[in-house]
């Protein structure tokens, strides 16, 4: 019985690897090589955008020391909602403003789901920095934005870039449920596979979505370590994830 199983899950894996190597699935626009672009598409321009609406407003009320917990809080609101539903939440949101199904309410869902915790950390490594160090600074002559970029934010550099690594990570997780509202990317070979009953590629679709996480881990990672200052890397960071 044992046996029988064993060589079941070598013939599963074997197909696998037969999947991969086969190059009709790599080329074409169903191919992966068109999935991972669109994938890849979608993950780097929500995240951005994620940053670009969470980072400068968090770092500025941070520095300004208002809101506290409630402004918080109040970013973190749709953080409870499950990420299936938010995706299918905006679906018929999209459509209502003309901009159809696919891209847009993928792209939505994924900035509403990247904001929060963005906000969240940047907010709290800003505001969590030394107030004898921003005082300190104050009495040596520093004006506010000096304080600010000269000191605030390089110490809450690592909790604000682990933040947008981990976000990033979770976007593209989460990107895989575009393709049940009309998007592409590495999603498509999950729901398609499903749809078909093709256990081979749900198979190959989950560890081409596992694989881009962990390369996209890594890459931030990297280029975290570069950015965050030499004396700060030893510095523990507790980053705030995205709830799915």
């Amino acid at each position: 019985m044992v046996a029988t199983k064993g060589c079941a899950v070598i013939d599963f894996l074997g197909q696998v690897v037969a999947w991969f190597a086969d190059s009709a699935n790599w080329l074409g626009s169903s191919g992966i090589l068109n999935r991972l672009r669109e994938h890849v598409q979608i993950t780097a321009a929500a995240t951005a955008a994620s940053a670009i609406l969470a980072i400068p407003p968090a770092v500025w009320l941070a520095h300004r020391r208002i809101g506290g917990t409630f402004v918080v809080a109040f970013v973190n609101i749709g953080r409870a909602i499950p990420s299936f539903a938010i995706v299918v939440l905006f679906l018929p949101i999209s459509i209502r403003l003309g901009l159809g199904i696919g891209f847009w309410p993928t792209f939505l869902a994924l900035l509403f789901l990247a904001v929060p915790p963005m906000f969240t950390n940047a907010y709290t490594g800003v505001a969590e920095v030394d107030p004898d160090l921003v005082e300190a600074s104050r009495g040596m002559g520093m004006t506010d934005r000096e304080v600010l970029s000269s000191v605030e934010l390089p110490m809450a550099s690592p909790v604000i870039l682990a933040a947008g690594r981990v976000a990033a990570v979770q976007v593209v997780a989460t990107a895989t449920l575009g393709a049940l509202v009309g998007w592409g990317g590495l999603g498509r070979f999950i729901v398609d596979g499903f749809a078909i009953q093709d256990n081979v590629t749900v198979f190959a679709g989950a560890v081409l979505v596992a694989g881009l996480a962990i390369i996209t881990e890594v890459l931030l990672g990297w280029l975290e370590h570069r950015l965050v200052p030499v004396t700060l890397r030893s510095r523990p960071v507790e980053v705030e994830s995205v709830v799915a």
